[in-house]
């Protein structure tokens, strides 16, 4: 059955949480020196302030998208919304580090409900999948406008209001949600589910939080025997959530998913998409601010070409996708991002800005059709009732895979640097091990040093780190190409990527 107006208005309203969570995702670094002033958080509540809607998001993902399904999709968008609402102002009006690490945790957790309930209430909504492929590009499309659109709403608010201003951006976007979703979005629930199981809640949390944690610490502090031992745990749990879902007769997270070709060949390379570029475009904004010397301003100025790009890719993939068999668009779109990625290769420590910014547009276009048509095939791969939970272990993956990512290639590059570094001599021992350690290292040590010992100790220090860049521009690139020739096979005869090829009608 095809969409008619009132589903596409209601993608309208669908699409107000999708850049709401980008917006907020993409204004607190502007905001955090402001904040930082006003309430002067110690820097481990800081962290916390920046790192604990992540870990929320990534914690409850799994939980809200199996809830969602449970008692209606679009009961949890509102009371996430509501929740969403309530927790900005909360956090715009904070009066001490505590109360906005609080508010920020309640904004994961609302976040959460977001994401896979926006995606599981458009494959309800668009059934036909020629539509649905068209909605979900306009989804993602939506998604990196608000992360372009951040930055610059940010920054207005910031120059002329208090740092809380930019966290009740969300309050009028709530309440248009609330006043247009009861007329405009139709409500699903799968009525067989059975109970939510608290307990596979608690151990999915229990397995997913600490391997985040993990993973973000080995990024900022590198590899260390506590991060290990939190990893392993994590991992431990994770084993017996596992063996706990393949009892239960309603599990919380439906194993049997993976089974389907098309949906676990599409969750693996949308998580070595999020590792590849949440690793490599780490290293690039670095890069453009301390290598390249550019302003926070200048550097996110030089992202808007990325965004673009993907929004370019995604609008454009499914079009491609009706004329081409969807995987041969994934997998050559891919190609050519790993074509882009190498062009950080040829970025050294100077003048290599415009080879950041076209390797990164490029590869933000060739990685564009993977969003829309790997959230396709999960969605289209699984029955409606299980919509939620599928999107949800989409989303999953993909913060898994920002958090691996920014762990793994941060620690190839931080090796590589440290191996290259050519500490000049007369730099004192206890500057050249700061310089040795890090380049914000380095550049707080050249700070210390006289003019002409402090540009050669910026010198070598930035050839370091292009060198870093480098190897994990290679690193990753290959990785990307293995998986797209992957992906080709993989998906060649599968049914659920050919559907969004070839349209099908769909009973209602």
């Amino acid at each position: 059955m095809s969409a008619g107006r009132r589903e596409w208005l209601g993608l309208a309203v669908l699409a107000l949480p999708t850049v709401l969570l980008s917006l907020d995702m993409s204004v607190l670094h502007l905001a955090v020196p402001h904040l930082a002033a006003d309430l002067r958080p110690s820097a481990t509540q800081l962290l916390w302030i920046i790192d604990i809607y992540g870990f929320m998001i990534a914690g409850f993902l799994v939980t809200m998208g199996t809830l969602g399904d449970r008692i209606g999709r679009r009961k949890l968008l509102m009371i996430g919304g509501g929740a969403f609402g309530l927790a900005s102002v909360a956090a715009a009006f904070s009066t001490s580090p505590e109360m906005l690490i609080a508010a920020r945790a309640v904004l994961g957790i609302a976040g959460a409900t977001l994401m896979p309930s926006t995606l599981a209430l458009i494959s309800t909504m668009f059934r036909h999948p020629k539509q649905r492929g068209t909605a979900l590009a306009v989804w993602m499309s939506c998604f990196m406008g608000g992360m372009v659109a951040g930055p610059v709403a940010g920054g207005f608010l910031l120059e002329h209001f208090r740092w809380g201003s930019v966290f009740l951006m969300g309050v009028p976007v709530m309440v248009l949600l609330f006043a247009t979703a009861p007329k405009l979005l139709p409500e699903y629930r799968d009525a067989d589910a059975g109970r939510l199981d608290l307990a596979s809640v608690a151990l999915s949390l229990a397995a997913i939080l600490p391997v985040i944690y993990a993973l973000k610490e080995i990024a900022k502090n590198g590899l260390s025997l506590t991060e290990i031992l939190v990893l392993a745990a994590g991992l431990a749990v994770g084993a017996v959530f596992v063996r706990r879902q393949r009892r239960l007769e309603h599990p919380l997270l439906d194993l049997r998913l993976f089974r389907v070709r098309a949906f676990s060949a599409a969750v693996a390379i949308t998580l070595v998409g999020a590792v590849t570029m949440g690793g490599v475009f780490m290293l690039v904004s670095q890069y453009l601010q301390m290598v390249a010397g550019l302003s926070a301003a200048g550097a996110g100025l030089l992202l808007v070409p990325q965004a673009l790009a993907v929004v370019a890719g995604s609008m454009i993939a499914p079009r491609l996708a009706r004329r081409i068999r969807p995987e041969f668009v994934l997998g050559f779109g891919m190609l050519a991002a790993a074509g882009g990625i190498l062009l950080f290769t040829l970025a050294g420590a100077s003048g290599g800005v415009a080879f950041v910014v076209l390797g990164m547009s490029i590869a933000s276009f060739g990685m564009g059709p993977q969003g829309v048509l790997c959230t396709e095939m999960v969605v289209g791969s699984v029955p409606p009732r299980r919509a939620g939970a599928a999107s949800a272990m989409s989303e999953t993956s993909a913060e898994f895979g920002i958090a691996m990512g920014i762990a793994v290639f941060g620690s190839v590059a931080t090796a590589v640097y440290r191996d290259r570094i050519a500490v000049p001599s007369p730099v004192p021992a206890a500057a050249a091990a700061q310089a040795t350690d890090s380049m914000a290292g380095a550049m707080e040590a050249a700070a210390t040093l006289p003019g002409a010992t402090g540009e050669q100790l910026l010198a070598t220090a930035r050839d370091a780190f292009s060198s870093g860049l480098h190897t994990v521009a290679g690193i990753g690139a290959a990785i990307v190409v293995v998986f797209a020739v992957a992906g080709m096979v993989a998906l060649r005869r599968s049914p659920a990527a050919a559907k969004t090829a070839e349209p099908v009608p769909v009973a209602s």
